[in-house]
């Protein structure tokens, strides 16, 4: 943009001017001060007063008298080997007999491999399932009631978890839902009493779980 600076307000072009009388004045004042004043003495401070006078005194140096040096620790005793002792001392022959025939050592014995049985894979689902010989009324007479269950007038069904093998027999009993009051142990006891027909996958007899319903009801 334009400058729009009117000649007279702008400083600096005073500038140059300004400074050249400074100078002037400041030069014509030093060789006033030169002229005017040319010797300037020193001014001496005096101090007056008493003074005071230390008298030095000599010091005695002291002597250090020659004791006697501390008496020698006393040694400890250290006992020596006895006659008597070195005598029962048995030194072996040293001596290697190399027409002596060495025994091979034992060999280590062998570790004993355990054997981990697997434990034996249920199906859930066949194409035939296992069923009681003789249906469900055969398990039922195998049950018997428990007194406390009678006081009690407890009914209802309790389901037993069996596991059957490929030959119809229940290995295993587990209750998946029970009743209590002695009903479950009941129920257990006779699923396991009773002969099944093995589950069937593709024609071949396999393990299965199968759930069995037990009813307990008072006549």
């Amino acid at each position: 943009m334009p400058s729009f600076k009117v000649p007279k307000a702008d400083l600096m072009l005073k500038y140059k001017r300004v400074f050249e009388i400074s100078i002037i004045i400041s030069l014509s004042l030093l060789i006033l001060a030169f002229k005017f004043f040319p010797n300037l003495e020193k001014q001496v401070v005096k101090i007056e007063g008493p003074q005071e006078v230390f008298n030095v005194e000599d010091i005695q140096h002291t002597k250090q008298e020659n004791r006697p040096p501390p008496p020698p620790k006393p040694p400890i005793p250290i006992e020596a080997p006895s006659d008597n002792v070195l005598e029962d001392v048995e030194i072996g022959s040293t001596e290697i007999d190399f027409t002596e025939q060495i025994e091979a050592p034992p060999p280590p014995p062998k570790e004993e491999k355990k054997v981990i049985e697997e434990e034996p894979q249920y199906f859930v689902a066949v194409e035939e399932m296992p069923e009681p010989i003789g249906g469900i009324a055969s398990i039922q007479s195998k049950i018997v009631y428990p007194e406390i269950a009678k006081r009690a007038g407890v009914e209802g069904k309790v389901y037993v978890l069996a596991f059957v093998d490929e030959n119809g027999n229940v290995t295993k009993a587990d209750i998946s839902k029970g009743i209590g009051a002695g009903c479950d142990e009941a129920a257990r006891d006779a699923v396991l009493k009773t002969k099944f027909k093995p589950g069937k996958q593709r024609g071949k007899p396999v393990k299965v779980q199968v759930h069995i319903p037990v009813v307990f009801k008072l006549n």
